[in-house]
């Protein structure tokens, strides 16, 4: 039986993404493959607790029936394998299987796409991020990804690039998906201007349609 470093097991609103508002339960694992600028989430291994698959499965149900599961990080898709004894287990219960990802690890996703229903999908920026994105494995990503109910989130700042929005653009049309726009935030505050906020959106909106602005909304409320 697999094992997992699970930093913690929470109810909350969700905040972020097209399910913002809902009441989800959230399963955040330890650990991340990248080292985004912004990142506000800790996840690293202190103060975590190991999860054996028939363990997380218990205490999630302690929650009762929610309307979907959410398993963010860190990066959850470095427990892959952990995954996949936890997911199957936990659709037959009836649940809805809610992926947060940082969208760089194709090869992961296709060991528990078959069990995920949605899937939400960071695309980093080097602009806010300070990370490179790897295009064809993103491109990887989305292939996979897109045989389930699939969005992308892109955090922005002022210094976002044409390049970059095009990118983004270009990505959605491929795939027919819908992108979630997020200010960069600081505290509950924008780190930007809304002006600028507004403007940025346009830009986007100019190129493709299924772009929404939305702020990550539980920093509004101070919930997790």
């Amino acid at each position: 039986m697999k094992t997992a470093n699970i930093k913690e097991i929470f109810q909350s609103i969700q905040g972020e993404g097209i399910y913002v508002g809902e009441i989800q339960i959230f399963v955040r694992f330890c650990g991340c493959n990248l080292n985004c600028r912004f990142c506000d989430t800790e996840h690293n291994t202190n103060n975590s607790t190991l999860y054996t698959s028939d363990d997380l499965i218990n205490e999630i149900n302690k929650y009762g029936k929610c309307q979907t599961i959410s398993f963010t990080g860190g990066e959850p898709l470095l427990n892959a394998d952990f995954l996949s004894e936890v997911l199957p287990v936990l659709k037959q219960q009836g649940h809805k299987i809610y992926l947060e990802t940082n969208g760089t690890l194709p090869e992961y996703l296709e060991k528990v796409i078959q069990y995920t229903d949605v899937v939400a999908a960071d695309i980093k920026l080097y602009s806010s991020a300070n990370v490179y994105p790897d295009k064809s494995k993103v491109s990887k990503f989305f292939d996979i990804a897109k045989e389930k109910e699939t969005f992308a989130k892109v955090v922005f700042n002022s210094d976002i690039t044409d390049e970059e929005i095009e990118f983004v653009t270009d990505l959605a049309k491929s795939y027919n998906i819908e992108v979630i726009l997020q200010p960069e935030m600081t505290g509950n505050s924008f780190a930007l201007p809304v002006s600028s906020c507004e403007k940025i959106f346009r830009k986007f909106y100019s190129k493709y349609r299924k772009i929404r602005l939305i702020p990550q909304m539980h920093k509004f409320l101070s919930v997790k």
